[in-house]
């Protein structure tokens, strides 16, 4: 298992096959997926073929990585970075509901924009969120991100757009 970035409370590492079952427990909470716009996986087997033709690491060098809570080695969900549309680097995130309001994903997501500008070298990061999704927007706000603009993301016309520079977070710190 390759960590890509240790926080105080997390160790954010690349998928591995025997993810499978966090991740089919994950996406089968209604309430973790509703604003994502992904059906629940249809098996533990259906999140193992995804696992295991995951190709963001080879392809891009990054991706979503295992948010695994350093004091069990829970698995507590996922964040990282992905190449999307228009060659535009997006934050995305989501956590087990049990570990909400625990300052997970702020912790995660705040060093994923790091690595990105240090690491990686990126100018910008954006973060799409449903406008109703007020807890993932108060993640992105507290991030340091501006909201940018409205657009369609993953068939909900009502997501917002925000992103944040490398100039902008440098000056956060």
């Amino acid at each position: 298992m390759k960590i890509i970035i240790e926080t105080e409370r997390l160790q954010l590492r690349e998928f591995v096959p025997d993810d499978a079952q966090s991740m089919f427990d994950l996406n089968a909470d209604p309430e973790v997926i509703r604003y994502t716009g992904d059906p629940p996986f249809e098996s533990v087997n259906q999140a193992r073929t995804f696992l295991e033709n995951y190709a963001d690491y080879e392809k891009n060098g990054y991706g979503r990585w295992a948010m695994i809570a350093k004091e069990n080695q829970e698995f507590i969900g996922w964040c990282g970075l992905k190449l999307i549309e228009e060659g535009l680097i997006d934050l995305g995130f989501r956590v087990f509901r049990t570990h909400w309001n625990k300052g997970y994903a702020s912790e995660a997501a705040k060093a994923c924009i790091d690595y990105g500008f240090n690491k990686l070298g990126f100018d910008e990061i954006i973060g799409r969120v449903v406008a109703e999704n007020t807890a993932s927007v108060k993640v992105l706000e507290k991030m340091g991100m501006q909201y940018w603009k409205n657009d369609i993301c993953h068939g909900f016309e009502n997501a917002r757009y925000y992103r944040i520079s490398k100039e902008s977070n440098q000056n956060l710190a």
